[in-house]
């Protein structure tokens, strides 16, 4: 049974709502969880070079590090949700006003985050208490650093000219420019700054900022209208929580957030489609399958391969499950890096231990739609809905029922969306 409850679930979704650049003229709607989104699948590049030049203990120790710093500035920041990024910086300067708002942020999450695992809770604290004097300036905070300010200013680039009028917009681009020339000596930002039609990692990170404009349920109206960026990142984090809640291997976590992250990567290339749509003629989610494979292998990791990114393409290959019947396998690695595939959660259990870099697509596959669940179950809460969501509801209802992974499984937490 999981610890997880509605209202961390809940907490963690209303990334969906918060708007960015909101005292700005916008093109399109820009939100927290899409440039979270983005900023990791930012860091997951960052991470992966850096990675070459260390032993595998200490890369994966970088990647958990990563993944939860991100998590840990997520949560603190959907706390403090009203207050500018100009003015947050001045109250970062002062010692006393920022631990004051540090404690205040403890008060408000303790209840809702300490449940799930207390480990996790303590590493959440010490981060924090950390930045209170400037001191976690570590590889794994350059790397989530470079990547915030990548992602952000991808956005700034959005908006840039349509507020050809805002005084702030010369300051604003001045200090972006600033800020990621002094991040060069993290491996791999001069990549991004360069032309993205010269550099297939700089067009990989530009094309997947390109998912948070593919909205979900694009034919049914819905509060809020995620994106596939968004939700991608929803099941990362659903994922990892759930990971460290099991006592899963470390590699088994890391794997399962960037299998989360990935999982619809390939919509970038075929569009959301409904699930009605994919089951409709017996034969269509066969071809679908077959052209993302082939438009996956012709826009990204070929481009990635012939530069000289393998071991970029081999991770995404894995979280994708490229060469399988599906990306939602329970599967491992031997000494040889060999990927071998189970049928059950419950085999897993042997595998347990880093060496063999596990990932559960099965838990995966439940986080995928207990995602979908809180979607349609808050657009449904804020007064929007359709006999369409209705019937998604109760379907998603019944998949969730079915997940079970040894004595895990989420029937009270689903209780909790009645």
């Amino acid at each position: 049974m999981t610890k997880i409850r509605k209202s961390f679930l809940q907490f963690i979704f209303s990334g969906s709502l918060m708007r960015r650049w909101n005292d700005k003229l916008r093109p399109v709607e820009l939100y927290e969880v899409d440039k979270q989104a983005h900023k990791m699948i930012t860091a997951f590049l960052l991470y992966k070079l850096k990675s070459r030049d260390l032993e595998d203990d200490i890369a994966l120790d970088l990647g958990a590090e990563i993944i939860e710093g991100c998590i840990f500035d997520y949560m603190y920041r959907l706390v403090i949700t009203d207050i500018k990024p100009p003015v947050f910086y001045q109250i970062r300067e002062n010692r006393e006003h920022f631990e004051q708002l540090t404690n205040w942020v403890f008060e408000e999450l303790e209840p809702i985050v300490k449940p799930i695992d207390e480990n996790f809770w303590n590493r959440f604290v010490a981060y924090h208490v950390d930045a209170l004097d400037h001191q976690n300036d570590s590889p794994a905070k350059r790397i989530l650093t470079a990547s915030h300010l990548f992602a952000s200013k991808w956005e700034f680039n959005l908006i840039r000219s349509l507020n050809f009028f805002d005084e702030e917009l010369r300051d604003i681009d001045a200090s972006f420019t600033e800020q990621l020339q002094s991040m060069k000596d993290v491996q791999g930002v001069s990549d991004l700054l360069v032309n993205v039609g010269s550099n297939p990692f700089a067009r990989v990170a530009n094309l997947c900022g390109q998912l948070r404009f593919q909205i979900r349920w694009s034919q049914t109206a819905r509060v809020p209208e995620t994106s596939v960026l968004g939700h991608m990142f929803i099941v990362a984090v659903i994922a990892y929580l759930m990971s460290i809640e099991q006592s899963l291997s470390k590699a088994r976590a890391v794997n399962n957030f960037f299998s989360g992250l990935f999982h619809d990567l390939p919509e970038l290339l075929t569009r959301d489609i409904i699930n009605p749509v994919k089951t409709s003629v017996k034969e269509l989610p066969e071809i679908i399958h077959q052209y993302e494979k082939d438009e996956l292998e012709r826009r990204i990791l070929d481009p990635l391969r012939s530069a000289g990114y393998e071991d970029i393409v081999n991770c995404l290959s894995y979280y994708l499950g490229v060469g399988y019947a599906s990306e939602f396998l329970e599967q491992y690695q031997d000494e040889l890096g060999i990927v071998h595939t189970l049928d059950s959660f419950e085999q897993m259990k042997e595998y347990n231990e880093d060496r063999y870099n596990g990932k559960d697509g099965a838990l995966i596959k439940a986080c995928d739609s207990l995602a979908a669940l809180l979607e349609v179950y808050t657009s449904i809460y804020h007064g929007v809905s359709s006999a369409h969501l209705y019937d998604a509801m109760a379907r998603l209802r019944n998949l969730c029922k079915q997940y079970q992974f040894g004595d895990f499984d989420l029937k009270a937490l689903l209780a909790d969306f009645n």
